[in-house]
């Protein structure tokens, strides 16, 4: 059964500490992060987004903690180029990001 986009955000708003950081995080304003919270619709590109995000987050806070996982989404990485996750999120661009993050995993684990 799908996750709601509330529950979503609200994990994700505890992750980053507040709404706003996590309307930022997405490029969205903290309004929209809102209305989402409140059970209001959001729109497929904003919601394939979310969903990335929480996918990268979740894997990441098995990895490191949760000020290492932030630093890591916003930290350059040449794993992607030396692009920041976090724009390859907002850029829709799931492939290069979880291969990344793979790449991450296997390193932890060598």
């Amino acid at each position: 059964m799908p996750v709601a986009t509330a529950l979503k955000v609200e994990a994700l708003s505890k992750d980053f500490h507040s709404q706003r950081k996590l309307a930022a995080a997405l490029g969205v304003s903290p309004a929209q992060v809102s209305r989402w919270r409140r059970g209001r619709g959001i729109d497929p590109e904003n919601a394939e987004r979310l969903d990335l995000l929480e996918l990268v987050m979740s894997s990441l806070l098995r990895l490191y903690e949760p000020e290492t996982a932030e630093k890591w989404l916003f930290g350059l990485n040449p794993l992607l180029r030396n692009r920041r996750p976090i724009d390859v999120i907002r850029q829709g661009r799931p492939e290069e990001l979880l291969g990344a993050i793979r790449q991450e995993q296997a390193d932890s684990y060598a």
